[in-house]
């Protein structure tokens, strides 16, 4: 951890007790701010809130207290990423012009570690653990490590603070959220995978704000750093070019005149080849994707190909998205929760030759699955669905033909029929292109149920 002054002796509220919330908070002790914290839960059976009280910190649950921002004077609130600008809290602050910021801004800025980042609509998990462990078994040659941290799930302040010295890495995950509240992060790469419409717009209210949001990774950049950019979205292409100050590579599933492409039998670096696409474990075209940009990230950064081919050759997938589960008389069980919109649940869909049984459904957002009608033409022999959508994705299906359609109400219930319908030679995918919460807290916690009602099946 760096001993930055940028915090010390401020009044800081970090809003919302959350892993990161948590974890930020013991990060600006140490960097000698004054903290008040705050969650709308009750917090007095807390044990992370008794810790920080413990320590100093000032904590407020049950309530957002507005008024507090009339009794004293806050140099900044730091924010769960996910808690909208429309917040009491977040708007007062905003209102009396008190900066808004995320815990990125915060832990990036303390970190010893040099930084790489990765963002976009689909993707940016399986990149950002394929350039991880890419990463970690060449600075593993000199006893050093580089660490996943972000929006995949570890605090970035918790490795800033305990962890990460000047000699290791940290590849760092970010989501619009957490991007819409940095203003001076300068990540050495940064890799936008892609950008899809109709991704949370329901916090960013449009898609520019979306795009802006976003743009955010690179547009603090300067002359000496990287940006890869997909050259395939020509019209958000023309947008990076404007908001990067990096040096801009791009990226593209088939076009040679980019820096990295996807060549007849490598991933490409100009004339170079850089791995045998038939070598590669995970599957599907938007997985050599994934594993073009951590190829760039990573060679940028001074990874060799005994590095890339190394992990590339055996790294099976991240949990929930597209990750390889099990084989039941010859069906392959996939476990695609992370797919939370419909764009992630194409992507998957058109990962494989063989037939697909597809388990889909969750959260009704107001949007139609026609899109999806002649994927489903192409790849799915039958469908069952559950959840909101259920009726939905059930009329789609009709639409494209699909003989065999099953409505179910629940999870469990869909996984007990598409197990029937699979036959051997056929993939069983769960992609819901839904987000989780009609029946689940987030999509990782429907992934796991998932996970254990096929490892019930497997027990019959």
């Amino acid at each position: 951890m760096k001993k930055i002054e940028k915090y010390a002796g401020k009044n800081i509220l970090v809003l919302g007790l959350g892993r990161s919330g948590f974890a930020v908070s013991k990060l600006l002790l140490k960097l000698g701010a004054r903290l008040t914290l705050n969650d709308k839960a009750d917090l007095e059976a807390n044990p992370k809130a008794q810790e920080l009280a413990d320590l100093g910190v000032r904590v407020i649950g049950g309530s957002h207290p507005t008024d507090l921002f009339d009794q004293e004077k806050f140099d900044y609130l730091v924010k769960n990423p996910g808690i909208p600008y429309e917040n009491p809290m977040v708007a007062k602050a905003l209102e009396k012009k008190i900066p808004v910021i995320t815990e990125p801004e915060v832990a990036l800025s303390a970190s010893e570690a040099p930084y790489v980042c990765v963002t976009g609509s689909n993707g940016k998990t399986t990149t950002v653990m394929l350039t991880q462990q890419i990463m970690d078994h060449y600075l593993a040659k000199s006893g050093h490590h580089a660490y996943a941290v972000g929006n995949i799930g570890w605090p970035i302040s918790e490795v800033v603070l305990d962890q990460a010295g000047p000699e290791d890495l940290l590849v760092v995950e970010m989501s619009s959220f957490q991007l819409m509240g940095v203003t001076d992060i300068e990540p050495k790469v940064a890799a936008i995978v892609d950008i899809y419409n109709n991704v949370h717009l329901d916090y960013h209210k449009t898609f520019d704000n979306y795009v802006d949001a976003k743009l955010n990774i690179t547009r603090f950049q300067k002359a000496s750093d990287y940006f890869l950019a997909n050259y395939d979205q020509k019209d958000i292409l023309a947008k990076e070019e404007k908001a990067t100050g990096a040096k801009l590579l791009t990226f593209s599933e088939t076009d040679p005149a980019a820096d990295f492409y996807i060549g007849q039998d490598y991933l490409m670096h100009g004339e170079e080849k850089m791995m045998k696409i038939a070598d590669i474990k995970l599957p599907g075209i938007h997985n050599l994707q994934n594993s073009m940009v951590a190829i760039g990230i990573s060679s940028l950064m001074g990874a060799g190909k005994d590095d890339i081919a190394a992990v590339l050759s055996t790294f099976a997938g991240a949990e929930h998205r597209l990750q390889y589960i099990t084989t039941i008389n010859g069906v392959r069980v996939y476990n695609d929760s992370k797919s939370t919109n419909i764009e992630a649940a194409t992507v998957a869909i058109q990962s494989f030759k063989e037939p697909e049984v597809l388990l889909a459904g969750g959260l009704d957002r107001g949007f139609v699955f026609d899109s999806l009608i002649d994927l489903f033409k192409k790849h799915v022999k039958a469908i069952v669905t559950y959840g909101e959508t259920r009726y939905l994705l059930a009329d789609a299906a009709r639409k494209a033909g699909i003989k065999t359609i099953v409505v179910v109400d629940n999870l469990h219930d869909g996984v007990q029929e598409a197990a029937k319908l699979a036959e051997a030679g056929d993939v069983l995918l769960f992609s819901p292109a839904c987000a989780s919460w009609d029946q689940f807290k987030t999509f990782e916690e429907r992934g796991e149920y998932f996970v254990k009602y096929v490892k019930e099946l497997e027990e019959k």
